[in-house]
């Protein structure tokens, strides 16, 4: 044989420095920069996976690092072994950092880069502390940004491209999971070669996004280092043209967006920013805005009256637009051309170019120094028209922006120089334009509108689903702001005066039979003069007992539904009666004696009389005391047990549990007095590390998500449902059929579903469960995960397995596309199922759809959606754009948008013939609401799609389809009505409801936007369900209209606000949709005269 040398066997370090240029491995930062030429520029760290060095695959590194190195950035490599291991005696992630980036008590580096989905916290993090508690604790004191770009390790290069998807099922690890510890900028810079055979397996980079990645680190390190004098600041408010331009700038849920930029705007000059002559005020604020018509063309706006007021910003010429256009590809391109001509703008088809001025592209908005304040462009219309044929996107769901929203955002970055954008509010468009999942490219408009520019969003902590799209498209930074107080809705006008005499009727039936007599026939006529008779639910041949007990139950259900007081302002922290309000609103949540309202019910329950009052007296009277016990404590200092003494004294054997309220109740006050939005703000403006935080509706037991100001993150996808939703979502199921059954005989074969992410983010896939119950299956969970499903056996089902129609939405469908997959191998499992089609809807629908259909496949689509990269549902553009002429019209619109199928190995595949075909069976449709912070007039995505599905249903079928509201809004308590008493509910609540209506106008123009918002959602679910009564028309015309104070509000706050509330009535008489009371018809048109005067 032959003689073989070798050197002996060397251990390779389990961490280090490598550079692909210099070489390593380096042991110490020190003997690194002792070789490296870049030492005296600004530092990058940069963290990849072990395993790429000892293989040496680290072509993207490679490249990554050349790219910072160009951008005149240094770069430390470090390359580390993800998760710590004490057999093999390596560092955790943190240790790392420490060792190589860290020097004394200060950073080495302005930024942090990792490319591993893996927590750099020790799983020894404090106590009860999670792995990514600890690495955000860690990296809130290191102080710099953690960028966290992508690498596809399930598709090559091509197969990302095409994928409209993006990045797929990864989203679970690559992007959720480093969200928890606050890792921004998920951008993709690589993909797997030879990703079908292990052995040829390599990471290629794709050069343009990593181009894009090293763009947008540069900036965060510049912004870290420049001086606030210097920095310049882009504020976008947001606008909803389709409810009026003019009416609903700086539009955001909750939030006095207003009053929020002017805050901030004098906070940033006390912090040193060039800021001239900021707003004192919201209302200045607006005042300026309006004044000089620094917004969109629209209705009551023209290009030239922007022009001549001093609205423009800038007039963009077409040669300097054309160098920015000429940087994006060569598709996106030619499809902008194809939609709105040549740059600036062609008129095609009645369209007019949008915003152009003497051939130029117009950037509106308003100046202070170094801060501009802007409404961001409309992005699918044109000109001062809104119809059908102005309304571009309606025709053409993935239509590109405008050249004018382009040039917009282009003029941020290239010609004003922002050194950061902040969008206020939820939300705006840039997030939801066409484009990729995740995983975007330089194709897609959310990333070409905020091209390198550091992107703060200021956004509601209770919107998970909507934040988490603005991160992973937009690659915004959330510095999230608090939930406005709520507070009980209390009765009001006719309804606090029935409440009234129903008390006065208990009191003397039993003894005054006489006076109990005159009492019924005024309480009869009351309820039928302030139109509570239709939400009063009693059996043919009840008692007139049985009808109070029922008017009982419904005032009690409209009393304690909560509504929000006002809006929040941001970086204000609630004081006084608000505070009280908001903390007893947040601990106010579950019914278990181990709550405050639980144990309040159970000490009252071993007192006499409590048994003898109706169920609705005993809900409120527990609400009643449940509240004033902690008013007493938070505003007078009295301790809880005090007061629970006052209810039983047998309040004494509960003092450990008293205690554990109490300290709940000090907790989230001082939570919510620790909140520091502002700070967080300046701090992403310094280009800080904004800490992530958990999100959710705070009064859903969510009080994790105090304090805010940060940068929240969702939630494992994986885990959902949840075993405690799984039972909810029974009940909701049993229920829904109930009440089918008690009104039909029989089981709906085809239920329709609107499902949102919502049910998701907020409660925890309750709507999911209901679905999968439905179709006879059950979650598998395997240490808290859903690891699959189990066919429950029609013998223990003891009913028909329903069949299923979804619409869900496009934010459910690229947040948490691992659901979708499961919920649709649920459907065709069960579709093929050998049992009788009368005991299997699901199997009796697919076997008739197999005559039309091209594969079984098709015949199994039960999950529908718009088009990859849409994300609404079309029916409330039409409706907004007075589109339509009938319901056929709408429905038309509802099957083009929406016929696009998903599930397993299904992404957005054309199937309008079976979204059709579903909508043929389909006999009822339901949604459900899970909190009173929202509703379904708080965003016309509700009607647009709910209502679509509808209507389309009715149309398809040629038949009546009912509607159901599910009701999970109490713990322990389920619920199931039909959508007409789900509007009623929420317009006495609401719209009519005094005590909500002071509080919207404590907002002035921003509150009478929002009203006027709403109450055009009410025509929205009119048009599409006729589900809408003649009275509700009736009050709120004679509420926003008729009423003098009102109506004064709206002139001197909001004009344009109070004329949409009119126009959209005038159209719903026009439409035969509503026929007026006769002294509303009178003043209807002559108010409308003088409004438009």
């Amino acid at each position: 044989g032959h003689e073989i040398t070798y050197r002996p066997p060397k251990e390779n370090p389990w961490e280090g420095i490598f550079h692909p240029e210099i070489g390593g491995p380096f042991s110490s930062v020190e003997e690194f920069l002792g070789n490296y030429p870049y030492k005296d520029r600004p530092l990058v760290g940069l963290l990849y996976s072990r395993s790429n060095w000892i293989t040496g695959n680290m072509e993207v590194e490679r490249t990554l690092i050349m790219a910072l190195e160009e951008r005149g950035l240094g770069v430390v490599p470090v390359f580390f072994y993800s998760l710590k291991d004490k057999a093999l005696g390596n560092l955790s992630g943190e240790e790392v950092v420490r060792k190589f980036l860290v020097k004394g008590e200060r950073p080495l580096v302005e930024a942090l880069v990792k490319l591993t989905s893996f927590f750099l916290g020790s799983k020894k993090g404090e106590i009860g502390e999670s792995q990514a508690e600890a690495g955000a604790r860690f990296l809130l004191e290191l102080g710099v940004p953690l960028i966290a770009p992508l690498i596809s390790y399930y598709k090559d290069k091509q197969q990302w491209f095409d994928d409209p998807q993006g990045l797929g099922q990864q989203v679970a690890w690559s992007i959720a999971m480093p969200e928890f510890e606050g890792a921004i900028e998920p951008i993709i810079i690589g993909a797997t070669r030879g990703v079908s055979n292990p052995e040829e397996e390599f990471y290629e980079p794709i050069e343009e996004r990593i181009v894009k990645v090293a763009d947008r680190v540069a900036r965060w390190v510049a912004l870290r280092r420049k001086l606030n004098e210097e920095k310049r600041v882009a504020f976008i408010l947001h606008n909803n043209p389709c409810a009026s331009v003019e009416a609903t700038v700086g539009g955001g849920a909750h939030l006095d967006t207003l009053e929020s930029v002017a805050r901030i705007l004098q906070r940033m000059k006390k912090e040193g920013y060039r800021v001239e002559d900021p707003p004192v005020n919201g209302k200045e604020l607006i005042d300026e805005i309006m004044r000089k018509k620094a917004i969109s063309e629209f209705r009551w706006t023209t290009v030239d009256e922007i022009l001549e007021k001093g609205g423009a910003l800038a007039l963009i010429d077409v040669g300097d637009y054309l160098k920015w256009f000429e940087e994006l590809p060569e598709r996106t391109r030619a499809r902008m051309i194809e939609a709105w001509g040549e740059p600036p703008g062609e008129e095609h088809d009645g369209v007019p170019p949008g915003m152009v001025y003497d051939g130029k592209l117009v950037v509106t908005g308003v100046r202070y120094g170094n801060a501009v304040v802007c409404v961001q462009p409309k992005r699918g219309c044109a000109g001062t028209r809104c119809d059908g044929r102005v309304c571009k996107i309606l025709h053409d769901p993935d239509v590109p922006p405008p050249h004018q929203y382009v040039a917009t955002y282009k003029w941020f970055s290239r010609d004003f120089g922002a050194d950061v954008i902040i969008h206020v509010g939820t939300h705006g468009n840039l997030e939801f334009l066409p484009g990729k999942a995740t995983g975007l490219s330089g194709g897609c408009f959310p990333d070409i509108g905020i091209d390198t520019v550091p992107h703060l969003y200021i956004y509601n902590a209770d919107n998970p689903p909507e934040g988490t799209i603005a991160k992973r498209r937009s690659y915004a930074v959330l510095v999230d702001h608090m939930q406005t107080a709520m507070a009980q809705g209390e009765l009001y006008g006719d309804l606090e005066e029935i409440e009234r005499l129903l008390f006065e009727y208990e009191k003397v039936k039993d003894v005054e039979p006489g006076k109990a007599h005159f009492l019924g026939h005024m309480i009869e006529e009351k309820l039928k003069e302030g139109n509570l008779i239709s939400m009063i639910k009693v059996p043919e041949g009840a008692s007139f007992d049985d009808l109070v007990r029922s008017a009982h139950e419904t005032l009690s259900m409209l009393k304690n539904t909560y509504i929000p007081k006002g809006m929040h302002v941001f970086g204000r922290i609630p004081e006084g009666e608000r505070l009280t309000e908001l903390v007893y609103a947040i601990v106010r949540y579950g019914n278990d004696p181990r709550s405050l309202r639980g144990l309040v019910r159970l000490l009252l329950e071993k007192e006499p009389g409590f048994s003898r009052l109706p169920d609705p007296a005993k809900k409120d009277h527990v609400e009643e005391l449940a509240r004033k016990i902690c008013r007493n404590f938070l505003e007078k200092g009295i301790p809880l047990l005090e007061g629970m003494r006052e209810i039983s004294p047998n309040a004494e054997d509960f003092r450990n549990v008293i205690s554990e309220i109490e300290r709940k109740i000090e907790d989230v006050k001082q939570r919510v007095l620790l909140s520091d939005e502002m700070t967080s703000l300046l701090r992403g403006m310094n280009g800080e590390y904004i800490p992530p935080g958990p999100s959710g509706i705070v009064t859903r037991g969510r009080d994790d998500i105090l304090p805010t100001g940060r940068n929240f993150y969702s939630l494992d996808p994986r885990g959902i449902p949840t075993q405690a939703a799984w039972e909810i979502g029974k009940v909701l199921a049993e229920k829904t059929l109930k009440k089918y059954l008690s009104e039909e005989g029989r089981y709906p074969e085809n239920i329709a579903f609107y499902w949102q992410c919502s049910d998701i983010m907020w409660a925890d896939g309750e709507g999911m469960a209901q679905i999968m119950y439905l179709l006879g299956a059950k979650p598998l969970w395997d240490g808290g995960r859903v690891k699959g499903f189990e066919i429950i056996p029609l013998e223990e089902l003891r009913r028909p397995r329903i069949d299923v129609t979804i619409r869900v939405s496009g934010i459910t469908r690229d947040n948490f596309p691992c659901r979708i997959e499961l919920l649709d191998e649920v459907i065709q499992a069960v579709a093929q199922l050998d049992e009788p089609p009368e005991m299997n809807f699901v199997r009796k629908h697919t076997l008739e759809r197999l005559h039309e259909a091209s594969s079984l496949r098709e015949a199994t689509y039960r999950i529908f959606c718009s088009m990859p990269g849409v994300y609404q549902a079309g029916t409330q553009l039409a409706v907004y754009a007075s589109a339509w002429k009938d319901e056929r019209d709408l429905a038309d619109v509802f099957l083009y948008w929406n016929g696009y199928a998903y599930g397993k190995g299904t992404f957005g595949e054309k199937a309008h013939r079976s979204l059709r075909a579903a909508l043929k069976t389909v006999e009822l449709t339901f949604n459900k609401t899970v909190t009173d912070e929202y509703d379904l007039f708080g965003c016309c995505c509700y009607f647009g799609t709910h209502g679509g599905l509808i209507n389309a249903a009715k149309v398809v079928s040629g038949k009546e389809v009912k509607t159901y509201y599910g009701d999970t809004r109490e713990q322990g308590e389920v619920q199931v009505r039909t959508l007409a008493d789900e509007i009623r509910r929420v317009v006495r609540t609401k719209l009519l409801n005094p005590k909500w209506i002071e509080g919207m106008k404590a907002h002035g123009y921003k509150g009478a936007g929002d009203m006027s918002k709403r109450i055009g959602r009410v025509y929205g679910w009119e048009a599409t369900t006729q589900e809408v009564d003649d009275w509700i028309f009736d009050e709120i015309a004679r509420t926003y209209l008729m009423d003098e104070e009102n109506r004064r509000f709206f002139e001197e706050n909001n004009p344009y606000a109070l004329e949409e509330i009119a126009r959209r009535l005038i159209e719903a008489q026009e439409r035969g949709l509503w026929e007026p009371a006769p002294d509303v018809k009178e003043a209807l048109k002559e108010i409308y005269v003088e409004i438009e005067g």
